[in-house]
C-alpha cells in the first residue's frame, strides 16, 4: 500500500547582515591631507551603506597622528575595543600603512581580531585577514610599510640636520624669560629678573628647593602658570639659552617606530649659535655655575649644605634592603643636647614593615670607629681616609670595610631604649601619668594603645581627643600612618573609644569592660574601615562592623571655622587685657 506524506514548504532563512566599520587615517594635519581624510570617510560611509548584506557601524578616523604606535591613536583603540565587544564583524581600511606602520602592532592586532572572528580587509593590497594566506601576505607587506616609515624618518632627519647647520631651530618652544616673536627670541623683563635672582641665589648657597619655595610664597608663577619647583629652578641653571646662545640638537630620536628620544651626550654633533638673541645672564656667570655644580658633584653629598651630612653620610649601608643609613636628630627636652642616631632609609620612609634594621646611636658609632682604626678617640680625618664602608649585617653587628679590602667585624649592644629613658624623661612621664590618672578622662595613652592596629598597613592606631559643644570630651581612634601610604585613594574611618569598649565587652561576654580580661584572651585588635577584628590567643577571629561617624559637611566646616576664629580672638583679647592689668 502506498504511503503519501506531505512536505510543507520551507522559508529560507535570511542571512544575518555583517556589521561593517572602516578605519581612515592621515599622518599630517594640513589642508590637503585633511581633505583626503574627509574623502576617505565619505567614500567608506557610502560604500558600506550601498551593500545590502552589510550593516553600517561607522567610520573611525584620525588626522595628524602617526601610525607607528597603536597606543597613541584613540580612535584606533576605540575601534578595536568595539570589535572585542561584538559590535563589529568586518573592518575596512585603505592600506596596511593606514592601519599600522609597525609590523609587531599590525600582526598582534590582526591576530587578536582573527581569534574573535573579526576580519580586516586591506583594499590596496587586496588582503583579507581571515583568508588562508592573509597573515603571510600581511607579514611581508607590513615589513615594507615599516621600512618606508624608517626611510621617511631618515629624510626628515636630513632636513632637520640641514636646518641645524644653518643655525635654525627645529621647533620654537617658549621658555621662562623669553618668548618667540617670529624668528626672534624676545626677553620678558619681569621674568628675566627672576632668572637673574635664581643665579644669584645659587652663589649665595640657597638650594633650588628653597629658591622655589621663596618664589612661590611671593606668588610668582612659572611659564605654564604653575608653582615653581626645585627641578624647574635647576633646569634654568643648566640652560645655556639665557646667555644669548642657542644650542641645537640637545636631543635626538632613537627609533622612528617607538618615537623614543635620548639626550645628546656626544653621540651626534651639536650646533651652538652665538649672539642669537639678547642675553639675560653673562656667559661668565653661566660657566661659573656649571663649574661649581661639577665641583659639588665630584665631592658628593658632603658638599651640599642643604643636607644633614656628616663623615658617616653615604658610608653606612643596610644589608637587609641595600639602602644607605641617614642621620636623624632626636630632641629629648628643651635646652638638652640633641641625640643623633642613624636609621635605614627604607625604614625611615616606609616603616619597619619593609625593613627592620636596628637604629645605631652616634654615641655608639664613634667609639667603635675609633677602636677599629686604632685611636684612643674618634678622628674624623683618619676615619674618612681609612674606612670605605660600614655594613649593617644584623642587629648589633657591624662590618667595617677598609679601602685596602680588609674587613673588621664589631658587635655592640643595642641600648636605644635605655639611652632614651633618661632619669629626666622618666620623671617627666611619671608626672604626665599622675596628671592623666587625676582626671576623669583618659589621655593619649590608654588600654588600647599598642593593642589596636590597622588591618591595612599594620601601623598602630592613635587616639585623638576633641571637645564637643557641651564641654564633653570625645575620643576617637584612627590609623597613625599617613593617608598617602595607608589609603591614598579614599577616606579613612575612625572609631570612638566608647564604641570600642562596648565591642570588647560584647565579644568577650563581660558585664563591663575589663582590661586584664582583654589582655588574657586577645592578642590584638585590628580594624579596616568599618570592620573590627578581634584576634584570640587560640587562633580564631571574631569580626564586628560599626556605623561610621558622620562626616562634617562643608557648611558645618565653615561654621566651625568661624567659631574657632571667634574663640581665639576672645582668648587673644583676654590675654592682652591681663597683660595691661599686670602693667
Amino acid at each position: 500500500m502506498k504511503i503519501i506524506q506531505k512536505i510543507e514548504p520551507t522559508i529560507p532563512k535570511i542571512a544575518k547582515r555583517k556589521r561593517v566599520a572602516a578605519y581612515a587615517r592621515v599622518s599630517v594635519e594640513k589642508g590637503r591631507t585633511m581633505h583626503s581624510l574627509s574623502a576617505q570617510v565619505s567614500y567608506y560611509s557610502s560604500y558600506i551603506q550601498k551593500n545590502p548584506e552589510w550593516e553600517y557601524v561607522g567610520v573611525y578616523s584620525e588626522g595628524g597622528i602617526s601610525g607607528t604606535t597603536a597606543k597613541k591613536r584613540p580612535d584606533f583603540q576605540r575601534l578595536i575595543e568595539d570589535a572585542k565587544n561584538g559590535k563589529i564583524d568586518i573592518i575596512l581600511t585603505k592600506s596596511i600603512s593606514r592601519f599600522a606602520r609597525n609590523t609587531v602592532d599590525l600582526l598582534e592586532t590582526v591576530r587578536e581580531l582573527r581569534a574573535i572572528g573579526v576580519g580586516v580587509r586591506f583594499e590596496k593590497e587586496n588582503i583579507h585577514s581571515l583568508s588562508g594566506d592573509g597573515e603571510l601576505m600581511l607579514s611581508i607587506l607590513a615589513s615594507f610599510a615599516q621600512e618606508e616609515s624608517r626611510s621617511m624618518s631618515n629624510n626628515i632627519k636630513w632636513t632637520i640636520q640641514k636646518r641645524y647647520k644653518q643655525g635654525l631651530p627645529n621647533s620654537k618652544q617658549n621658555l621662562y624669560g623669553y618668548r618667540w616673536q617670529g624668528d626672534e627670541l624676545i626677553v620678558v623683563p619681569e621674568e628675566a629678573k627672576i632668572v637673574q635672582e635664581i643665579y644669584a641665589n645659587y652663589f649665595k648657597k640657597i638650594s633650588a628647593e628653597k629658591t622655589a619655595k621663596m618664589l612661590t610664597n611671593r606668588g610668582i608663577k612659572g611659564y605654564t602658570g604653575g608653582e615653581f619647583k626645585g627641578e624647574s629652578v635647576r633646569s634654568i641653571l643648566l640652560n645655556i639659552t639665557y646667555t644669548g646662545c642657542l644650542l641645537l640638537q640637545k636631543e635626538y630620536v632613537i627609533d622612528p617606530i617607538s618615537k623614543k628620544s635620548k639626550r645628546n651626550k656626544g653621540e651626534l654633533p651639536q650646533y651652538l649659535v652665538e649672539n642669537h638673541h639678547e642675553p639675560i645672564i653673562p656667559m661668565e656667570t653661566f660657566q661659573a655655575v656649571q663649574a661649581e655644580r661639577a665641583r659639588r658633584q665630584a665631592e658628593g653629598s658632603t658638599s651640599n649644605w642643604a643636607l644633614n651630612t656628616s663623615c658617616y653620610t653615604s658610608k653606612i649601608k643596610c644589608c637587609y634592603c641595600g639602602k644607605n643609613f641617614r642621620r636623624r636628630t632626636q630632641h629629648s627636652s628643651k635646652g638638652a643636647e640633641p641625640i643623633y642616631k642613624w636609621t635605614c632609609r627604607t625604614k625611615n620612609e616606609k616603616g619597619v614593615k619593609y625593613c627592620n634594621a636596628t637604629d645605631i646611636p652616634e654615641s655608639v658609632l664613634r667609639p667603635l670607629c675609633a677602636e677599629v682604626v686604632g685611636t684612643a678617640s674618634f678622628d674624623e680625618e683618619l676615619f674618612l681616609k681609612e674606612i670605605e664602608q660600614i655594613l649593617v649585617i644584623e642587629r648589633g653587628v657591624l662590618d667595617f670595610k677598609f679601602y685596602g679590602g680588609k674587613v673588621v667585624r664589631k658587635t655592640w649592644q643595642p641600648m636605644i631604649k635605655k639611652d632614651y629613658w633618661t632619669p629626666e624623661r622618666k620623671r617627666s612621664w611619671e608626672k604626665r601619668n599622675q596628671r592623666r590618672k587625676s582626671t576623669d578622662w583618659n589621655g593619649r595613652l590608654n588600654e588600647f594603645t599598642g593593642f589596636l592596629v590597622c588591618g591595612r598597613c599594620g601601623a598602630n592606631y592613635r587616639i585623638q581627643t576633641t571637645k564637643l559643644c557641651d564641654g564633653a570630651r570625645q575620643q576617637k581612634w584612627h590609623c597613625s600612618e599617613l593617608a598617602s601610604v595607608c589609603k591614598p585613594d579614599g577616606f579613612r574611618h575612625s572609631i570612638t573609644d566608647k564604641l570600642l569598649r562596648e565591642m570588647v565587652t560584647e565579644v568577650l561576654d563581660l558585664q563591663a569592660f575589663d582590661e586584664k580580661e582583654m589582655d588574657r584572651q586577645l592578642t590584638k585588635i585590628s580594624a579596616i574601615d568599618t570592620e573590627v577584628s578581634f584576634h584570640f590567643k587560640d587562633g580564631h577571629i571574631v569580626k564586628r562592623t560599626f556605623k561610621p561617624l558622620k562626616r562634617m559637611s562643608e557648611a558645618r566646616k565653615k561654621t566651625q571655622s568661624k567659631k574657632m576664629k571667634e574663640w581665639w580672638r576672645k582668648k587673644h583679647e583676654e590675654s592682652n587685657n591681663d597683660t595691661c592689668n599686670n602693667q
